[in-house]
């Protein structure tokens, strides 16, 4: 992505932390005018100049280089600089003064379904894609294509391979490359073999965890939960997983209950279902949400929902009321400008309401949301303890746009 924006300048210039040569560039923390020049020289040229991008990637070699950002800001405004990296949070420590204020971050996100269409040249699709909502009869097509999308997931290169003819066996190597690298990456952190051991065995076992998980024991090991919690933290900054808690607010501001069961979700759908060895399985159906209790179909909306949000701050909830014999849970929260909003991602063309009527007879807002397969609709729903509310419904690939159907809700209702 960085190299096709380097396109757009005169010069394009990219070093690679990772080769000693061009990590060698910033020991010693030069002044960064002496800094430019050595770069200069690295690339035969007499000097850096204006229209000139400069891309330093696995910037997470060298705490030096990132301390340096500082002062290509500084120093040399008129020089772009885009750095990337994995893992930063783990080096961010060892930078003696981090450049606050000077740095814009962006989190990258497995495609999205949007950005699948686009790749696989289905450029019409993608078009007709965002109307909301969508004309009849491009519903089923997109709904094929979301399967498809959900079994494959939205990792750049696994994408790039199958719009060019591969199909799901022959990128079986590059799936197990990419799990492989980010296990490998998030072993590098660990401060001794007890806790490499630890770090091994959840990423062997995450992926066959369907429910709320709990850390002590986890995956059928004698490993405590002050071990594996430690573990999961180092997983989440490695951006392998994230661990996805309960609230019980059904009104802003949402407050987690972090000392609850957390569920997991995967970086990519599509590295869980080859993690679990399902898609052969999810190839022969026609619908996600029949599989494994709606498992994947769950995980690949909130993967959705979290690439519609740019900011790493950001937490997804889920909501649960434990309480004997009338416990619910509802898969995901999500907040609008003053109210929350439940949201359900449901098995079959209708599936049951239990969780969302008592999410909605103790919410002050009586909206409730629905993922499933069918086309966007609004029903009048009366929930058992008399309370009356509408259940807008929304196309599983249509989920990153609810504020939109909200709105087109609301219309109707008027």
């Amino acid at each position: 992505m960085v190299r096709k924006h380097g396109r757009s300048y005169a010069h394009f210039f990219e070093l690679n932390l990772e080769l000693t040569a061009d990590r060698a560039l910033f020991d010693g923390l030069p002044p960064v005018e002496e800094l430019a020049d050595r770069i200069a020289l690295r690339f035969n040229v007499p000097k850096l100049t204006e229209n000139t991008l400069l891309f330093i990637d696995e910037i997470q070699e060298s705490p030096e280089a990132i301390q340096q950002l500082r002062f290509f800001y500084e120093k040399l405004p008129w020089l772009p600089v885009i750095a990337a990296g994995s893992l930063l949070e783990f080096v961010l420590g060892e930078v003696r003064s981090f450049p606050v204020g000077r740095v814009e971050f962006y989190t990258l996100h497995p495609l999205t379904f949007y950005e699948y269409l686009r790749w696989m040249d289905k450029d019409i699709l993608a078009t007709a894609y965002n109307e909301v909502p969508v004309r009849k009869a491009v519903h089923q097509e997109l709904l094929r294509e979301f399967h498809r999308y959900s079994v494959i997931g939205g990792m750049p290169e696994i994408v790039d391979s199958i719009s060019r003819g591969a199909n799901i066996a022959e990128v079986q190597n590059l799936y197990e490359l990419i799990w492989s690298a980010y296990r490998g990456d998030a072993e590098k952190y660990a401060g001794n073999l007890r806790q490499r051991q630890i770090l091994r065995h959840l990423l062997s076992t995450v992926a066959n965890e369907d429910d709320r998980i709990k850390l002590a024991r986890f995956g059928g090991s004698n490993f405590r939960s002050d071990e594996v919690g430690p573990a999961f933290q180092a997983l989440e900054r490695a951006g392998v997983l994230r661990l996805i808690y309960p609230t019980s607010s059904v009104a802003l501001p949402v407050v987690g209950q972090y000392g609850r069961s957390p569920r997991v979700q995967l970086l990519d759908t599509g590295l869980l279902n080859y993690a679990r060895g399902i898609q052969s399985d999810l190839l022969s159906t026609d619908d996600l949400s029949t599989t494994y209790r709606g498992r994947i179909a769950q995980h690949i909306v909130t993967q959705e929902i979290i690439a519609t949000h740019h900011e790493d701050s950001w937490q997804p909830y889920f909501w649960a009321r434990e309480k004997t014999g009338s416990s619910a849970e509802v898969d995901l929260v999500l907040e609008g400008k003053k109210e929350l909003y439940p949201l359900e991602v449901k098995a079959g063309p209708q599936g049951r309401l239990r969780s969302l009527h008592q999410f909605v007879e103790r919410s002050p807002q009586k909206i409730g949301l629905r993922a499933l397969r069918n086309e966007f609709s609004v029903q009048a729903v009366t929930t058992p303890g008399g309370v009356d509310y509408r259940l807008v419904n929304i196309p599983y690939y249509h989920v990153g746009f609810w504020g939109r159907y909200l709105k087109e809700a609301v219309s109707l209702i008027d």
